[in-house]
């Protein structure tokens, strides 16, 4: 039996403030020009290929509350698991993105091979050079230090109503998580892009111009 425990926090008073903190996580201004440069400093540490095991995947998805409009963004998409589980088991469109072109290569046979090839596409790109606003999901299994920086890029480019679903890693204090779930040695965390997060995004920018 797996150990399933499921907890979701109240965020609202972290919300309003985790914006104005952001400065203090490498001069996150939610600008590029003041990212990119602090990136290229310091180069971020490789993710390793580690297949998620597909328990874990339908557990993201369902966490994700995926139906057959969505169009699912996996960041490092590996073998493509995931966006064919979506499109296999709901019908939603997916779009996997990975820099090895040996794993582009695997999820576009393992996409034929579930009969999905018309729903979803798999891009070898960097994900810090990638365009996330056509996504209503966005999934990650990447690193604390990756999710960083990719933090403001999300809050930038998603839409209200985005769900974002990390394995294992979360995104610090700056957004605190709307759910937590414990699959045996696995957590799994999720959020959701919401009107007021996009406010005050807006806000903090148009303070710094």
């Amino acid at each position: 039996m797996s150990d399933d425990r499921t907890t979701a926090p109240s965020i609202v008073h972290e919300r309003r403030t985790l914006l104005h903190g952001a400065a203090a996580l490498a001069g996150l201004a939610l600008a590029p020009a003041t990212i990119l440069p602090a990136r290229a400093q310091r180069p971020l540490p490789k993710v390793p290929y580690v297949t998620t095991p597909q328990d874990i995947v339908e557990r993201m998805l369902s966490m994700a509350k995926i139906a057959s409009d969505d169009v699912v963004y996996d960041l490092g998409c590996g073998d493509g698991r995931i966006v064919i589980s979506a499109a296999r088991r709901y019908g939603a469109r997916g779009v996997g993105i990975d820099l090895d072109p040996e794993r582009i290569q695997e999820a576009n046979a393992n996409a034929r091979s579930a009969g999905v090839q018309d729903r979803v596409r798999f891009r070898q790109a960097d994900l810090f050079r990638t365009d996330f606003s056509p996504a209503t999901v966005v999934m990650l299994y990447l690193l604390f230090e990756v999710n960083l920086q990719l933090m403001p890029q999300l809050w930038r480019q998603l839409r209200v109503g985005a769900r974002v679903v990390s394995h294992d890693f979360h995104m610090g204090a700056q957004w605190p998580p709307e759910q937590i779930v414990r699959v045996r040695d696995k957590t799994l965390y999720a959020w959701t892009m919401t009107e007021e997060l996009k406010r005050e995004i807006g806000q903090v920018r148009a303070a710094q111009l």
